[in-house]
Order: C-alpha cells, then structure tokens, then sequence
C-alpha cells in the first residue's frame, strides 16, 4: 500500500493531535486541582479598645490572603505581628486596613506595637495559620 500525501498529512495530524491533546488533558486536572487548593481571601474586622482587640483569635489556612480591618475606638493602638514584619498604628476613630499572605504554618502572637502606655504590653491576640 502506498503512502500518499494526504495520508501522510492525515497522519501527522493524528500524531500532532495526540501529542497536543494529552497535555491539555493532565492541564486540566491539574488546573482542577490547582483550584481545589486555591487560597482563598480572608476578612476580618478587629476593634482595638480598652488594652484589647476584639476578636483576639484568628483562623486562617496557609496561603490565604488575610485582609484586616482594625478599628480604633478610644486612644492611639498598634497591631504587630514580628513574623510576618507586620507593624501598623490606628488612631481613635479612624480604621487602618491592610493585607497579607500567610504563607507560614504555626500560632502567631499580634499585640500593640505601641511602648508610651505601660497598659499597651496587655494587649495579646492569636493568629492560626493551618497547614494545607
């Protein structure tokens, strides 16, 4: 049987389609999964009043991005997290708003980064970043 032309053609096409089709293949379920483990965006609203923050615990998984919201309500507050060189001020009614990744897995302490009030050393939080 003699190969044409057009049979040549014909199947380079099909070798061409089979090379291309199975990479797309396994992109896709790697896409699938990528999404799976997508971080996911995190928001919280923190007041800061009265040497505390309100909530003082946070959850978040490994490479969500985390979105803060602190609220200052009755003097001068800092916020600071020294592992992730996170350092912001707040002042009394006004909101500082900020956002990070927290691409680290463990327990974090956030405190007021503040030192002019003895009382500020009071003011303790938790972040929790879960493995994924």
């Amino acid at each position: 049987m003699a190969l044409t032309r057009r049979h040549a053609g014909q199947s380079l096409l099909a070798a061409l389609a089979a090379l291309v089709c199975t990479p797309l293949t396994r992109l896709s379920s790697v896409r699938l999964q990528a999404q799976d483990q997508a971080p996911r965006r995190r928001e919280f609203r923190i007041a800061v009043r009265n040497y505390s923050f309100t909530p003082d615990h946070l959850e978040v998984a490994q490479d969500d991005v985390v979105r803060l919201e602190l609220r200052g309500e009755d003097q001068p507050h800092g916020f600071a997290i020294d592992e992730y060189r996170i350092s912001k001020r707040v002042l009394p009614g006004q909101e500082a708003e900020f956002e990070f990744r927290a691409d680290r897995a463990g327990t974090f302490a956030f405190y007021c980064g503040l030192t002019a009030d003895p009382n500020c050393r009071t003011m303790r939080g938790t972040l929790v970043v879960r493995p994924r």
